[in-house]
């Protein structure tokens, strides 16, 4: 028998955010949050989305404005409704901030496999250089 694997977190109860944010406690009742995961990548800020079932074309929008990152996504119901269900149907939307040196005009966005992949171009971070303050007396 195999353990559930825990997710690694300075938090002593990692699940207890997935609890909140779950539409029956009334915290998000307009939509579920996608998953995401993020990271740095030879000198671009990648998202990567869990987007499964949709089609990218009809079902997803990706918006950048304001140092912001926006996805929304709806997921419709088949036809035939199914005798149970535990897919999440409806409204899902995240957003995220971006760094501050992302470059909002060199945005590319892929969907594969259920994943949607976000990559942004990031300027050179110049080093501020320290200088001396005179004090005034």
């Amino acid at each position: 028998m195999n353990l559930p694997e825990r997710r690694e977190s300075r938090f002593p109860f990692p699940e207890l955010f997935d609890w909140i944010e779950h539409p029956m406690f009334g915290l998000r009742p307009f939509g579920q949050i996608v998953r995401i995961e993020d990271y740095l990548a030879e000198g671009r800020y990648v998202l990567r989305a869990e987007l499964p079932g949709l089609d990218p074309d009809k079902d997803v929008e990706i918006t950048v404005g304001g140092g912001v990152l926006h996805i929304r996504a709806e997921k419709s119901r088949k036809a035939t409704e199914p005798h149970r269900s535990e897919f999440v149907y409806g409204s899902l939307s995240r957003s995220v901030t971006l760094p501050a040196t992302a470059k909002t005009d060199d945005v590319k966005a892929t969907y594969q496999g259920g994943v949607l992949e976000i990559s942004i171009g990031l300027a050179e971070d110049k080093k501020a250089e320290g200088r001396r303050i005179a004090i005034e007396h």
